[in-house]
């Protein structure tokens, strides 16, 4: 699948509008590169209000056998309910920033085919465990991205114009963590983080989980560690961010979960990468390693480790300030101000 191509000339004529806009020239800071990184992307040196999409894939792990989490893998089924009577944080958070929600099953090891307000696009029952097999077989890794393409082509056909993917998967922090050392070439000790909370000895067991998880899957070459060390919900996330890509549209990255998937895609095209922002820094140990890894900076450190899109969530009003300045100040000119070049 081919990459859409950045637009650096209008990106290069939205920093002129912004020289010449009421204030000393980078002011404003970031919020001026903000803005100028939408048009670049919308390809318009005055970008368009954005109009975000979240989808929120979920799956269960087989590694969650281990010992690795705080929480059973039944909460992933229950968090599905949650999420479908709007009682989430990402529920609110969606709704306070304007952006439209799905929510999709691909791969939730509880039967939860009954439930309504969810996409039901189940490939299998959870990954297995990582540390004796891999996650997933070949066709079943390939149908949990196409599931993710297929919610990014609908919702770009829908009007949004950028997208965000969260997450809901007991385990998917040690997968997350298997595939950023795997991509990264980092140390487990480096990378795995407290996930939902564990305590001291399921952190040993996590750290020794993943690398045991690396040892089986070692010589996998990278375009491949998703199939043997991911989650159906993380393969779903990286097609979704995969297809945004291709048709031009911008990504929000979340938290950790998805600079795994980030990674993923970089692997499979490195390009990708440049429709990405990081919004946010998590308090999971690896996330800025990954996010550094990928070259991106994120915007906010808010000393969050929610997932399901939250952290993105909460940087969107910050993105939506940026491109209003950029649309709505005056100039120099138009504003009869002197701006100390007369």
């Amino acid at each position: 699948m081919s990459v859409a191509k950045v637009d650096i000339g209008v990106q290069e004529k939205a920093r002129k509008h912004q020289d010449h806009l009421t204030k000393p020239q980078g002011s404003l800071g970031r919020l001026e590169d903000i803005a100028c990184w939408f048009a670049a992307r919308q390809g318009k040196t005055i970008p368009d209000i954005l109009q975000p999409h979240i989808c929120v894939f979920a799956g269960d792990h087989g590694v969650v056998e281990a010992g690795v989490s705080a929480f059973p893998s039944v909460v992933t089924g229950e968090m599905l309910k949650n999420f479908a009577a709007g009682g989430a944080a990402i529920n609110i958070l969606a709704k306070q920033c304007g952006a439209t929600l799905s929510v999709v099953d691909v791969g939730v090891q509880a039967d939860v085919s009954g439930l309504k307000g969810i996409v039901h696009a189940k490939v299998r029952a959870g990954t297995g465990n990582i540390i004796k097999e891999p996650a997933m077989k070949e066709w079943e890794y390939w149908q949990a991205v196409g599931v993710g393409k297929a919610q990014a082509e609908l919702a770009i056909a829908n009007g949004a114009n950028v997208l965000i993917a969260g997450e809901m998967g007991i385990g998917n922090t040690t997968a997350s963590a298997a595939l950023i050392c795997e991509l990264t070439l980092l140390a487990p000790e480096k990378v795995v983080g407290r996930g939902t909370g564990i305590d001291d000895a399921a952190y040993d067991l996590k750290v020794s989980a993943v690398r045991r998880a690396l040892q089986r899957a070692q010589m996998t070459p990278s375009k491949y560690a998703m199939r043997e060390l991911g989650g159906l919900e993380i393969a779903a996330m990286a097609g979704f961010y995969r297809a945004a890509a291709h048709f031009g549209v911008p990504i929000l990255l979340d938290g950790f979960i998805s600079a795994a998937a980030a990674l993923v895609t970089a692997a499979w095209d490195a390009r990708i990468v440049g429709w990405m922002l990081a919004s946010h820094v998590s308090q999971e140990q690896g996330h800025m390693l990954a996010l550094q890894a990928l070259g991106l900076e994120p915007l906010l450190d808010m000393h969050m480790r929610l997932g399901e899109g939250s952290g993105a969530a909460l940087s969107l009003p910050l993105l939506q300030s940026a491109i209003a300045l950029h649309r709505g100040m005056a100039s120099f000119e138009s504003a009869g101000v002197s701006n100390g070049n007369d």
